[in-house]
């Protein structure tokens, strides 16, 4: 099984992956310029994995593409391509929330019956997160819904149900110092080898309902100066 992931919730990575593993991947450390890099990485990653630039001819089996959150710009411009990429090619496209990524790789690190609270930067100030238990080995299940506000929306549901904190970058710097007391699991880099186990999970359990590729922003992009609301 050869696969292209995607995942544009910050920077904008490729990476190709076969069998599970990761086998060559291109990114771009900034976060702008999502819609401009994403073909250029996609030649890179191919071409680094020993495949050929265009990928009709590089046996891709499916794309798969992370679903956020993530501020507006950049998450289409993820989802838009790996719909493109999954049609250029012929096969289907599976999105994955990041956060699900993330919560994932952490439990890998810990006993199976913990709990994890994944974060991102939302900016503003703000964070994204959820609370997650192991699904087996390879998937993870959503308490409740994916939340975004300040650190103390976090902290509080936090003292309803203690759990670790998973973060797939450093604790964003508005929130560290809130954070500083709380119980901190591992830092992780988000990987597309675990990415392709929930795929594979999900659908062996017959669950493609879960691997749509619609964006979730959380709430609404800023309109001529707009206060944001949630979705």
């Amino acid at each position: 099984m050869r696969e292209i992931a995607l995942d544009t919730q910050a920077a904008t990575t490729v990476a190709v992956v076969d069998d599970g593993r990761v086998i060559a991947r291109a990114h771009n450390d900034s976060g702008r310029h999502h819609a401009e890099s994403i073909t250029p990485l996609v030649r890179e990653a191919l071409e680094a994995a020993g495949l050929p630039a265009q990928l009709a001819d590089a046996g891709i089996d499916r794309v798969l593409v992370g679903t956020g959150p993530a501020p507006f710009t950049g998450l289409r411009a993820g989802l838009v391509s790996a719909r493109v990429l999954a049609a250029v090619a012929g096969v289907p496209a599976y999105g994955v929330s990041a956060l699900d990524v993330i919560a994932r790789q952490g439990l890998d690190l810990l006993a199976p019956d913990a709990r994890v609270y994944a974060i991102a930067d939302a900016r503003r100030r703000e964070l994204y997160w959820g609370s997650y238990l192991a699904a087996g080995p390879d998937d993870v299940t959503l308490e409740g819904r994916l939340e975004v506000g300040d650190v103390s929306t976090l902290l509080g549901a936090m003292r309803a149900a203690p759990g670790l904190v998973v973060a797939g970058a450093p604790i964003p710097a508005h929130s560290a110092d809130a954070l500083a007391h709380a119980d901190i699991g591992p830092q992780v880099s988000l990987d597309p080898a675990v990415m392709s186990r929930i795929v594979a999970t999900r659908l062996s359990r017959g669950e493609e309902d879960r691997l749509h590729t619609d964006p979730l922003y959380l709430r609404r992009p800023d309109i001529q100066g707009q206060p944001t609301a949630r979705l």
